[in-house]
């Protein structure tokens, strides 16, 4: 594929997402939106971007909103921080937006560690990786774009801390969460997206990160050792399963656009060496092949999936592996769309 095709590709492909629900919102629009936004800088495509800063003006009051684990959906989340960042939208309402849930992200409830954790599970401390996407993305867009160094030192805190928590060490990859199943206890997985969920992150953070920042270097380091524990575990159709280390259980889309994703920043930022190439390309075709139908479904999507199973079950490797996939659940498009616009500038 070209670079152009890859970019019509993820157009086609948030195309169909708009066709199929009412109001792309809550995080895994908010990411399908933040897909759209780099697709169309691959091109610079104005008119594209002019599309999705349009979205994102109808929030908050234009849309109406669930209950949200975190306040910062209501606004758009991370695409309307990257798009002040970036410079698509720097009216004054979008700064005072930003500036407000950058500044309740500062302040909400944390555990002992410090880690952001549910602000609805009581008594227990409820902590899980897919936290690290909503937070440190939106809180580096916002430091970056509004000069507040201390929202960047938590961007980079939040991730790296729970890299800590959540680590294997005997794999090098992430568990989910921890508290859900019991105060402190953690899940036995090595979830997909869970994965993807932290490791989208640290790519934000080696991408736009000052290198004179004292983490910098820090960052890097996790972000090497990620990408190097997830190689050992791609598939020979260059995909990645619900359960990592399970190539028995099933190859799922939004966990392998995450980590595809990060791994074209790497290259292109040369943190990666040329051995992640091969591995690279042959994941962005067997996506393209394998996730991608004729029509722009995304199959092989795993739903919803925070501490899946019950009693003696919940939060087992079982538990994970039996949560099955299906077609066009909300969670694959933006890690696809983000995936294909790192790749169209590997041309």
């Amino acid at each position: 594929m070209t670079s152009q095709e890859k970019v019509q590709l993820s157009k086609d492909v948030f195309a169909h997402y708009e066709a199929k629900v009412p109001v792309i919102k809550h995080y895994y629009g908010i990411l399908s939106m933040l897909g759209a936004l780099k697709t169309a800088e691959v091109t610079g495509d104005t008119a594209y971007i002019e599309k999705i800063v349009a979205m994102l003006e109808k929030f908050p009051e234009g849309i109406e909103h669930p209950r949200y684990n975190f306040p910062s959906y209501l606004i758009g989340g991370n695409a309307r921080a990257y798009a002040l960042f970036k410079g698509y939208m720097t009216d004054d309402r979008t700064k005072a937006l930003v500036r407000e849930y950058a500044e309740e992200f500062m302040t909400a409830p944390r555990d002992r560690d410090g880690v952001l954790k549910s602000p609805f599970v009581n008594p227990r401390e409820l902590i899980w990786i897919d936290v690290a996407t909503a937070v440190t993305p939106y809180l580096l867009y916002a430091g970056l774009a509004l000069n507040e160094p201390a929202w960047i030192d938590e961007a980079i805190f939040q991730t790296l801390k729970m890299y800590d928590i959540f680590l294997d060490p005997a794999n090098g990859l992430l568990h989910q969460t921890k508290g859900e199943i019991a105060q402190g206890v953690i899940t036995e997985d090595h979830w997909g997206r869970g994965n993807g969920w932290g490791y989208f992150p640290l790519a934000e953070l080696v991408q736009y990160l000052p290198q004179d920042h004292p983490e910098y270097l820090r960052v890097c380091d996790y972000f090497g050792r990620h990408s190097f524990a997830l190689l050992k575990y791609q598939t020979r159709r260059g995909l990645w399963c619900q359960e990592i280390t399970d190539l028995n259980s099933y190859e799922e889309a939004s966990g392998t656009g995450l980590i595809l994703y990060g791994y074209g920043v790497g290259l292109r930022m040369k943190m990666l060496n040329l051995g992640f190439k091969e591995p690279f390309e042959e994941g962005i075709e067997g996506m393209c092949r394998w996730f991608i139908t004729e029509d722009k479904c995304i199959k092989n999507v795993c739903p919803g999936c925070r501490t899946p199973g019950r009693d003696r079950l919940k939060g087992t490797l079982r538990a994970y592996t039996q949560h099955m996939p299906v077609t066009d659940d909300q969670h694959g498009f933006g890690p696809i769309q983000l995936a294909l616009a790192e790749a169209a500038l590997h041309e």
